[in-house]
């Protein structure tokens, strides 16, 4: 630390000395004060008022990725006048004037400007599609890092957000599929495919498959299925999962096709369209996967 301070010629270097009041380190020689502060690691005391709150609290707004400005903002004073009230010099005024300039342009800059649209329309999708807030502050980070890569140009805004929503829940294992995140963004599911697929060429991520256990509960509350029918698909998931029938398929389809096929065994009377409607898989699609599960592990789920 003595190294890094700028002492006086005639200094000797000898000691530092803490304020335990300001936070500062300073040399007991020269008075030159370091650039880093004491962590003040006494106890917290943050009341339980909102008055004593603000009074004895030492922390500030908190810092998020999903702000524009990451939620540290600059208030700058329109009138030239300082903390007691008494005008500033000329030279101050103009100083004050270029700093209030600087501080105008840099919020109207381009990439502020996207921030801001996307960051607003982050908050809709999130509120949506209920998803967590580690999710949303690992969403803001990628769409940052897709800005820093200067791909932004020429594309929508939208566009690439929902691709980055989509990318992140899938990254992060939080069950919402493609038809979820384009309907939230209200955009069309082949344009968010497109987008999707050239995020993981750029950022080499390559996101597991989502496992379709993950959707069974979702759909089961849709269309309002037994307890003992929704272990039965979980069980038909399993033998499905073992047997490599569920490789390479769509996880939301294999959740549908086992509630179809595990309804059908405790005879509850629930429709394919019904299904569809709920999980967003074709009828047809449906049966399909339902009779190729019955081919392959059909006898393991009657035994």
């Amino acid at each position: 630390m003595l190294s890094e301070l700028v002492h006086q010629k005639s200094c000797n270097k000898k000691s530092m000395i803490t304020d335990s009041n300001t936070g500062e380190i300073a040399c007991s020689s020269c008075g030159s004060v370091s650039s880093e502060k004491v962590i003040d690691i006494t106890a917290e005391f943050s009341g339980l008022t909102g008055e004593k709150y603000q009074n004895n609290s030492r922390v500030g707004m908190k810092t998020s990725l999903k702000m524009a400005d990451r939620g540290l903002s600059t208030i700058m004073e329109s009138q030239d006048k300082d903390s007691s009230g008494k005008r500033l010099s000329n030279e101050n005024r103009r100083m004050f004037y270029r700093l209030r300039m600087w501080d105008r342009n840099s919020r109207s800059s381009i990439t502020v400007k996207s921030f801001q649209k996307a960051f607003t329309l982050l908050d809709g999708i999130s509120s949506k599609l209920a998803l967590p807030e580690s999710v949303v502050e690992e969403t803001a980070y990628l769409f940052r890092k897709i800005a820093a890569k200067k791909i932004l140009a020429g594309r929508s805004t939208t566009s690439m957000l929902c691709a980055a929503v989509y990318m992140t829940c899938r990254l992060t294992d939080t069950p919402r599929t493609l038809q979820d995140v384009a309907n939230a963004g209200n955009i069309k599911k082949k344009n968010l495919q497109r987008i999707y697929r050239f995020l993981i060429k750029e950022f080499q991520l390559y996101p597991e498959t989502y496992n379709p256990k993950e959707f069974v509960t979702r759909v089961a509350k849709a269309v309002g299925l037994s307890e003992k029918t929704e272990r039965l698909a979980f069980k038909i998931l399993s033998i499905s999962e073992k047997n490599n029938v569920s490789a390479s398929k769509n996880p939301m389809a294999m959740a549908a096709s086992a509630i179809n096929l595990a309804s059908l065994i405790n005879n509850e009377k629930i429709t394919q369209l019904k299904i569809s409607a709920s999980s967003g898989i074709s009828a047809v699609t449906i049966r399909d996967r339902t009779k190729e599960i019955r081919e392959k592990i059909g006898g393991e789920i009657n035994g």
